[in-house]
């Protein structure tokens, strides 16, 4: 499996397959819920999950807000720690959110600066 991860990844435009293009990110949604994936452009992902064509999970569970991001470096890199993060608790994932204020405060001004292009 790992090995074919890593032909898909190299089979990826130079841009994608940037070693620290790769970001982990954890929404959470109107009701309350969190949302784990990953991305190469979160900005453009964030307005995408607004926008309701991100997934199905987050389309009906909208307006959602970032609480949390970190870089992961190669993609296979952030399809793994995606893996991990997903099988947390809810306890677990409050914890990570919790354990670094920077990310959550970059995560707000995003938030905003997309909220007031749209």
């Amino acid at each position: 499996m790992l090995r074919s991860l890593q032909k898909k990844e190299a089979a990826l435009p130079a841009k994608v397959r940037d070693p620290d293009s790769w970001e982990l990110y954890i929404l959470k949604c109107r009701d309350g819920s969190f949302y784990t994936g990953i991305t190469t452009d979160l900005e453009r992902r964030f307005k995408m999950h607004q926008d309701g064509k991100a997934s199905r999970y987050t389309r009906t569970r909208r307006p959602v807000e970032v609480l949390y991001h970190e870089k992961c470096g190669s993609r296979t890199q952030a399809l793994v720690r995606e893996c991990a993060v997903k099988e947390f608790s809810r306890k677990k994932k409050e914890e990570l959110i919790a354990s670094n204020p920077r990310k959550r405060r970059d995560a707000a001004k995003r938030k905003r600066r997309v909220t007031r292009n749209e």
